[in-house]
């Protein structure tokens, strides 16, 4: 597909969103098997490399309304896969934690998720996989 100045592909930011989309589902197919969706799944990991995040932090990272991560966070916290402790300093914030299970249930997961990406970038160089997550990495920050 080209676009009407002549760029193949058309517009960047749709096709990285079908990108996103097509790898969502993909990925989605396999987190599946443990009962954890995409959002659910990147608020174990991070909350693993950031613990304490807020609420509002995990709706930015995952691009959800604070409402929608809240409601997310409770069906985690229902499960016992995450929990919410007081803010020391600020008593209208929680901090959220990952437990022992949800710990496990991540590494568990976390195999089946790089397995799948694994096939999905199967016809991929090594280079060309490693210029992949230098744009996304320098475009993700470009856009903040």
């Amino acid at each position: 597909m080209v676009s009407s100045d002549g760029r193949e592909g058309g517009s960047l930011t749709f096709m990285v969103r079908k990108v996103w989309l097509s790898m969502r589902s993909a990925i989605g197919e396999s987190l599946a098997d443990f009962g954890l969706t995409s959002s659910q799944y990147a608020t174990l990991m991070m909350t693993q490399h950031r613990p304490g995040m807020s609420v509002a932090d995990i709706a930015r990272e995952v691009a959800s309304s604070r409402q929608a991560a809240n409601e997310m966070l409770g069906g985690l916290e229902k499960e016992g896969l995450i929990e919410r402790r007081p803010h020391p300093t600020d008593r209208r914030t929680h901090q959220i934690y990952v437990t022992d299970a949800g710990r496990e249930l991540y590494a568990r997961a976390e195999i089946a998720v790089d397995r799948r990406e694994a096939e999905l970038e199967a016809a991929f160089t090594p280079a060309q996989r490693a210029a992949v997550r230098v744009w996304l990495s320098g475009m993700a920050e470009a856009c903040r």
